[in-house]
């Protein structure tokens, strides 16, 4: 993570002085439309996000998403000509949204600074995690805040979870598809292309529903692997892997923690033998073992993990990083890994 920086003070100035866009903080959880007052082409466009209540008076001209699954539903609902730069990539960008990535400028691969978001002034901020935009990650939302350049957090990194610890948090209610659902339609009703929105969820769930028809994994177990060979992240039991878990009726055998990504050991995971490994095959090098390759060169070296009966009949299915988080690549996953039973004979 980057450390926080302090904007300069014309920027700040300019920010302030722009006054376009309003983001006032109140209490609450989740992430729920609601309209107040609003003009005949929609706006003010008002949303209660993560603990916010987020005011946004005009659509977006200038905007800038910090983190790849946030980028991709932008860029996904046609708003690449909206979005003034992205930031922190895991993985190569989603099939379909070459061209449209190719013309936002990518201001870090990682987190980048508060200075370095500001000076493309911005006039809204998208994150798909919360200490994205916490003390340690870009900026705290309140220091957006005090400029009048309005912040949103994926509903789905706050609703049912608690974030208050260390790591990743973890879920006090199971994810589901539809707080995926709730940020593309809000990030659509904010750009003002509602409909946009609703055509995307539409095709979500379709693929949702192809993707599960007729599969019954009831007799599979799998293990979810996103980052590190040392002190590895697997899944716990509620977030974006518990999701396609669930949809395709498999086990997590590490479906009895509700951290989001706890480290566990390799003699745990020995112990535990699942039939299926979910590999990360991440682009980034921030972590030992972020690759796929590296990954399954170290599973099937390492002389605790090499005699599990996933590594000694390879059953590998191999995942984007943003496929294993809450996004809307999440279906993507979902995809892969009914593809991948169904290869191994573990679909029902």
């Amino acid at each position: 993570m980057l450390p926080t920086a302090t904007p300069a003070p014309i920027r700040t100035a300019a920010l302030l002085a722009a006054g376009l866009l309003l983001l006032t903080a109140c209490g609450g959880d989740g992430s729920t439309a609601a309209a107040e007052g609003g003009t005949a082409d929609g706006f003010p466009v008002t949303l209660k996000n993560c603990g916010r209540t987020v005011t946004v008076k005009a659509p977006p001209e200038r905007a800038v998403s910090v983190d790849q699954g946030s980028t991709e539903i932008l860029l996904s609902l046609g708003l690449a000509d909206r979005l003034a730069a992205t930031a922190t990539w895991t993985d190569p960008v989603m099939k379909g949204l070459e061209k449209a990535n190719a013309g936002v400028e990518r201001i870090s691969e990682n987190r980048p600074s508060s200075e370095k978001v500001l000076d493309k002034e911005p006039d809204f901020v998208s994150a798909s995690f919360t200490s994205t935009l916490a003390k340690g990650g870009v900026a705290p939302r309140e220091q957006f805040e005090q400029l009048g350049v309005p912040t949103y957090i994926s509903p789905a990194d706050c609703a049912g979870k608690d974030n208050s610890g260390g790591g990743d948090g973890a879920r006090t209610a199971p994810l589901t598809m539809d707080s995926v659902y709730t940020e593309v339609r809000e990030l659509a009703r904010v750009f003002g292309v509602p409909e946009r929105g609703d055509a995307l969820v539409k095709k979500l769930r379709a693929r949702v529903d192809k993707a599960t028809d007729g599969v019954d994994a009831s007799n599979a177990s799998l293990l979810y692997w996103f980052s590190d060979s040392k002190a590895p992240y697997l899944a716990g039991c509620c977030g974006a892997p518990g999701v396609i878990t669930e949809e395709l009726g498999a086990k997590n055998v590490f479906d009895d923690t509700r951290d989001e990504w706890p480290q566990i050991s390799w003699e745990t995971v020995a112990d535990r033998n699942p039939d299926v490994l979910v590999i990360g095959d991440l682009t980034r090098t921030t972590q030992t073992a972020e690759s796929a390759a590296k990954k399954i060169e170290f599973l099937e070296s390492d002389p605790v993990t090499r005699t599990m009966d996933a590594v000694r009949n390879r059953r590998y299915v191999l995942l984007s990083g943003q496929a294993m988080n809450p996004t809307i690549r999440t279906v993507e996953g979902l995809e892969r890994v009914a593809a991948g039973l169904r290869g191994f004979g573990l679909a029902g």
